[in-house]
């Protein structure tokens, strides 16, 4: 086997194994700088071996044995203290983990990295390097943070789970909702992070972080089939990743879903997406009550079953932002929920829904570039303007800078 294929094929099991050999250090030592660093001790030794040696039948419980073996080996080196004395003892000849298993050792360190304890910027970078298997600098660039600085925050992070003696198990069934919500949240952060990033120095949007959240949520989906949430939001993500293609103009500007190709749109993500939502569908219609992610997945199964924006059915839409609004009552919905009322009863309805919203969104560039496109309908043209330019004040996004920029120089 030459090198370029067999680190070819370190790579892909990175990709496919590192969450799982990670997840089996934890559980056997308990600690997750061991099971990190032997992880990742371990995918070197292959990239110095395998060319050599060939790839494992196993690739996967290769690595876990190997990074097991090299975790014994440096207890063993550090064994000073009793219970590393210990657990040194333990034997070198575990059986590699069976081709195809599935069990929820994983699911455990989603659940630890995404633990309530730890602030959410926390979990989102612990989330990332210890399930993702992201490195150091690509998850400080991600987040536009030193290097250092994202390293500190990782520690503090792992050191706050030993000193709490978080434990490496599943919640009790009566905490598992809140903590699959919780789960969900950091990855649907990360997803929104690469799907409209923000901060100079960056391109419009990130395909890495936007395939990191849709990967793991697809873990998190094999792990909780039964979960209508997981499956809700891997149908929103999969459905807005599709439409990515056409999301940027190529001189670099956000073209808005009234103007995109939808010829561009990945079919296959929204095929996937659409019968995501039709098995939620029927779940809803046996008596399950959706959620959050499951209605905003409705939500945007509307918009990519339209095949112009002219066949978009509004009027289905709003009745979906009025159901979401009563489950999440939040500004935000109400601003997503007045574009829909300007489609069907026109700007001035929808301004009239707009505005009160001031108070709690004038900070959020979206509140002041959906005002600005009402006063623009409305021929309010100085006002738009103002609007216009405190959303551009406000937008971190590239792309969207451009268009609002376009969009305000239009009025004179």
């Amino acid at each position: 086997m030459s090198t370029i294929e067999a680190r070819e094929a370190v790579t892909q099991a990175h990709r496919d194994e590192w969450a799982r050999v990670v997840a089996a250090l934890t559980r056997r030592f308990g600690d997750l700088d061991i099971a990190e660093e032997a992880a990742a001790e371990a995918f070197a030794t292959a990239v110095q071996r395998w060319p050599a040696d060939g790839v494992p039948p196993n690739p996967g419980g290769w690595l876990t044995t190997t990074a097991t073996r090299l975790a014994i080996d440096r207890i063993r080196r550090e064994s000073k203290r009793d219970d590393k004395h210990r657990k040194a003892q333990m034997s070198y000849d575990d059986p590699p983990e069976p081709l195809g298993v599935i069990d929820d050792d994983r699911l455990r360190l989603i659940f630890i990295c995404c633990h309530p304890a730890l602030a959410m910027e926390a979990r989102v970078a612990l989330t990332l390097r210890m399930v993702a298997g992201l490195t150091m600098p690509e998850i400080a660039r991600a987040f536009l943070v030193a290097e250092s600085a994202m390293g500190q925050r990782i520690t503090r992070a792992k050191a706050k789970i030993k000193a709490a003696r978080i434990p490496y198990r599943m919640p009790s069934a009566g905490d598992l909702p809140a903590r699959v919500s919780g789960v969900l949240a950091v990855l649907y952060l990360v997803f929104n992070e690469g799907y409209l990033t923000t901060g100079p120095g960056t391109g419009p949007v990130r395909h890495d972080l936007t395939g990191e959240a849709i990967r793991l949520t697809r873990l998190i989906r094999t792990l909780l089939p039964d979960d209508g949430e997981v499956a809700g939001l891997l149908a929103l993500m999969l459905l807005t990743e599709a439409r990515r293609p056409a999301r940027v103009s190529p001189g670099g500007e956000l073209v808005p879903l009234a103007e995109q190709d939808r010829g561009a749109w990945d079919a296959e993500l929204i095929a996937e997406g659409h019968r995501l939502v039709r098995e939620r569908l029927a779940a809803a219609a046996a008596g399950a009550v959706p959620g959050r992610y499951q209605i905003l997945a409705a939500i945007n199964a509307v918009h990519t079953s339209a095949r112009d924006i002219r066949d978009t059915d509004w009027s289905q839409i709003l009745a979906l932002y009025d159901r979401l609004a009563r489950l999440d009552p939040s500004p935000i919905i109400a601003l997503n929920r007045a574009v829909a009322v300007a489609e069907l009863d026109g700007p001035e309805a929808a301004l009239a829904v707009v505005d009160p919203l001031a108070g709690t969104l004038s900070g959020y560039h979206a509140y002041h570039a959906t005002r600005a496109d009402l006063l623009r309908r409305l021929g309010r043209g100085q006002e738009a303007r103002a609007a216009y330019e405190r959303a551009i004040e406000l937008a971190g996004n590239t792309a969207e800078t451009a268009y609002l920029t376009r969009r305000r120089d239009e009025l004179g």
